[in-house]
């Protein structure tokens, strides 16, 4: 906002710092506000970073952390679908941005438009338009971003690889061929847990065997999930599970990530909130205590999705809700919680300086890359779609019949509105 130099403007500047803003004003509130997430245990730290900061701003307002455990939120959707079709909605809920917002709860005119918050607190300049785009429609903004997250990273030992003779794959080929040398040393080539995470994994080697053009046309409508294009990835998909490990179904993110840490495996394809998990939980240094890269084939793109918070129509403590959106949208809320979480701001005037190398190394590839949403964290496509996918991903799983999974998937498309 451009500074006036008026008489009445500086007179107005002094009464603003003598008695505060209207914003500082609305800091006088009360009650409760209920903040429902995924974010618990070792991602519990980044959220218990806002509350604070919140706290600190709102001292008259008790946050009830409404927090329900389960990778990427799956458990938290189930209850949140049921409180918000019961007419109980949460004050504010965890939401990835983009269509799993879009097409389910804004699609169900369940939340409120917040173009006016993002006006007032000057965030149409601050945000990159591209992400204004993903979160919002023709009617609305519909949620605050407080993270940028890439979905598309493999992790590694530095020192593992070095022991075991390996160089950092770039290509999936490359990969297979690292993974025979690995598998004879008895190490898991790439480490896989429950089910969510092959969605996610899948995500990555799709990208690689379509390209970002294909990627982004299959959404759009534009190729069909059975065309020759898309059964390729399947197969390739196929081929990269060969090198995973059998009891993936038994294990958390953080526990596969933890036998890349303790040397059972060689890789991780996970989001960078395993960067969080092993510089905050783990105590390990980006760059020498673990090492990343674009996932295989990949390099050069940059998979996103971002967490992000609404306020639900009917939301028990609206004011409350307006005052925690402020502070999730802030410069200083930012950079209180990414560090934390392993993500990177969503805002362009973030101050690196508080962040570690992998954030930094994310910052750059961010303003460079081509830009391509997640389906996994729902970006580019609406819940149902999300939902009818987990089943097809079970059946390849079962099967690793590419092109009856290829078929299926075309079938949840046509389902859930993508293609004709």
């Amino acid at each position: 906002m451009k500074r006036l130099v008026t008489g009445v403007c500086v007179a107005m500047t002094a009464v603003a710092l003598l008695f505060g803003s209207p914003a500082a004003q609305a800091k006088d509130l009360s009650g409760q506000l209920e903040i429902f997430s995924w974010w618990a245990g070792d991602e519990g730290p980044a959220l218990q970073a806002l509350i604070d900061l919140y706290t600190k701003q709102n001292p008259g307002v008790e946050v009830v952390n409404a927090t329900v455990t389960g990778g990427s939120g799956v458990n938290a959707k189930a209850v949140l679908k049921t409180r918000m079709l019961g007419g109980e909605p949460p004050d504010s809920f965890q939401v990835h941005a983009g269509q799993e917002l879009i097409g389910t709860w804004v699609k169900a005119d369940r939340m409120e438009d917040l173009t006016f918050l993002f006006k007032e607190q000057g965030w149409m300049d601050v945000f990159p338009e591209g992400l204004v785009k993903n979160i919002g429609t023709d009617t609305g903004i519909w949620s605050v971003p407080v993270n940028i997250h890439r979905s598309n990273v493999v992790w590694y030992v530095p020192a593992n690889l070095e022991k075991w003779g390996i160089k950092v794959p770039t290509t999936w080929d490359e990969f297979f061929a690292a993974a025979e040398i690995l598998k004879a040393k008895n190490v898991v080539p790439l480490v896989l847990a429950q089910n969510w995470t092959a969605n996610h994994l899948w995500e990555s080697v799709a990208l690689a065997s379509l390209g970002a053009d294909n990627w982004d046309a299959l959404w759009a409508g534009k190729l069909a999930f059975d065309s020759p294009e898309g059964v390729k990835a399947w197969e390739l998909f196929g081929k990269v599970l060969e090198y995973t490990n059998k009891d993936a179904s038994s294990l958390s993110w953080q526990q596969a990530t933890d036998m890349v840490v303790d040397g059972r495996a060689a890789f991780n394809v996970m989001g960078d909130w395993a960067a969080g998990y092993m510089a905050t939980t783990k105590k390990l240094k980006p760059g020498s205590g673990f090492g990343w890269s674009a996932s295989f084939g990949t390099g050069g793109q940059f998979m996103f999705l971002a967490d992000s918070f609404g306020l639900p129509k009917g939301a028990p403590n609206r004011d409350n809700v307006i005052a925690w959106l402020s502070t999730l949208g802030s410069k200083e809320g930012s950079d209180a919680f990414n560090p934390l979480k392993g993500s990177i701001s969503a805002r362009t005037d973030s101050d690196l300086s508080k962040y570690n190398e992998y954030a930094k190394s994310a910052s750059a590839d961010f303003g460079k890359d081509r830009i391509v949403g997640s389906l996994a964290h729902g970006v580019t496509a609406n819940e149902g779609f999300m939902n009818d996918f987990a089943s097809v991903m079970e059946m390849f799983l079962k099967s690793r019949n590419a092109e009856a999974t290829a078929k299926a998937a075309q079938q949840v498309a046509m389902k859930n509105g993508i293609g004709k």
